[in-house]
């Protein structure tokens, strides 16, 4: 019985003491020496991977910076938002943009990122603004110093046809953005909205006091949109601009940027890209929806504004904003142009004589609207200068045959 206990706890490697065991010097030094390995290994990779590019780590663009403004674009790959990238970019401010491509293009980020590849001058983050996490993530990360908020479905047609889209897609996405304004301390907020928050006004032009009397999902929902900004407002040292503009034409002067909806959109687009793709083939002919309405001749009477004139309008809002104010501004020509003196302009623009078919009314429309701009004119020194109709087409019809598949294209 000795012997065999002996023989156990020699073969363990073990001495007896006070009936128990240790182990023996040489092999606690060997356990030892394992866990400062192991320790010194994980520490090691710890360091690694925080120094390594895929780790979250500050950036230029998480930190402010003395003399620089960093301005979070969403939907900034979308036809206004990429143009009012560029201009931005092009005056030395710091941009993000906030994308979920459902309605933008990759290619206009790319044109971006290619005449600005400096560093800390544009980043792309791939969200949807649905996402409050997603959301709240980016507003920790970054530092804005201000928002321009463009990201939206803004289609009339579409929202009569699929109106909880748009409740969901302006309104809650909206929410989910201001309370991330408002969190983070963001100090100017410059809103997109839309003059079809007015509806179909008695007495034309319209001013920024005409009663908004939305007709159709798509004006409803940003005009609940603008409420939820107005509410907070009151109560927050937040800078806020809303502007309220109109028919958006034309493209970049330079080439660089143009208009390109989905190919499945084409029907709910505007008249521009319908009166582009005819003139390319693309579709046999252009379809005017509704002949009657108590205008001129018939047809819809609009205030058509060029992209430029319009990107113009949001950086002199964000450069006049001021805390605890809040400005909104009717963003147009002040004059209006029926859908057929619109047509007539196209064809002469492109050369081509587009065929033309005269369908009845599309649910949600109304009849004439074109906006008084003397008050954008009196605060923030903004007028329109591109207001020859044509000559906006001509602009846009030369990217379009540049780019006959859009971005792909390029």
């Amino acid at each position: 019985m000795l012997t065999f206990s002996r023989a156990r706890s020699q073969g363990r490697n073990t001495r007896p003491l006070g009936g128990m065991e240790y182990l023996e010097p040489k092999r606690k030094s060997n356990v030892m020496g394992r866990i400062i390995l192991v320790v010194s290994l994980t520490a090691l990779c710890i360091i690694m991977l925080k120094h390594a590019p895929s780790f979250t780590s500050p950036t230029v663009f998480s930190r402010s910076e003395e003399g620089v403004t960093h301005v979070l674009v969403t939907g900034g790959a979308g036809y206004i938002g990429s143009h009012a990238a560029l201009r931005l970019l092009k005056d030395s401010y710091r941009v993000t943009i906030v994308d979920n491509l459902s309605r933008g293009n990759l290619g206009a980020v790319k044109v971006l990122q290619g005449l600005f590849p400096e560093a800390g001058r544009l980043q792309f983050i791939y969200a949807d603004l649905g996402d409050a996490k997603a959301v709240d993530k980016i507003f920790s990360e970054n530092a804005f110093d201000a928002v321009m908020h463009f990201a939206a479905v803004a289609y009339v047609g579409e929202s009569t046809l699929d109106p909880l889209k748009y409740y969901h897609n302006i309104t809650s996405n909206t929410l989910v953005v201001l309370e991330a304004v408002a969190r983070h301390k963001v100090k100017k907020l410059i809103y997109s909205s839309t003059c079809a928050t007015y509806g179909e006004p008695d007495k034309m032009p319209i001013v920024e006091v005409t009663p908004q009397v939305p007709i159709n999902p798509y004006g409803k929902a940003k005009k609940m949109a603008e409420d939820m900004i107005l509410d907070f407002s009151k109560n927050s040292d937040m800078a806020v601009m809303i502007l309220r503009y109109f028919n958006v034409i034309g493209s970049d002067p330079e080439g660089r940027l143009g208009e390109a909806p989905k190919p499945e959109l084409r029907e709910h687009g505007r008249i521009s890209g319908a009166c582009f793709d005819a003139a390319r083939g693309v579709i046999p002919g252009l379809q005017v929806k509704g002949t009657d309405y108590k205008t001129g001749d018939g047809t819809c009477v609009r205030d058509y504004i060029d992209v430029t004139d319009l990107v113009d309008a949001h950086v002199k809002a964000l450069e006049k904003a001021k805390p605890r104010n809040v400005g909104i501004y009717n963003v147009g020509t002040g004059k209006g142009r029926s859908v057929k003196e619109f047509v007539e302009a196209c064809k002469k623009a492109t050369g081509v004589d587009i065929k033309v078919d005269f369908l009845p009314r599309r649910p949600g429309d109304y009849a004439e609207v074109y906006s008084d701009p003397a008050k954008i004119l009196r605060d923030l020194k903004w007028s329109a200068r591109f207001t020859n109709l044509q000559e906006s087409l001509e602009v846009a019809w030369k990217w379009q045959k540049a780019h006959p598949h859009g971005y792909a294209s390029s």
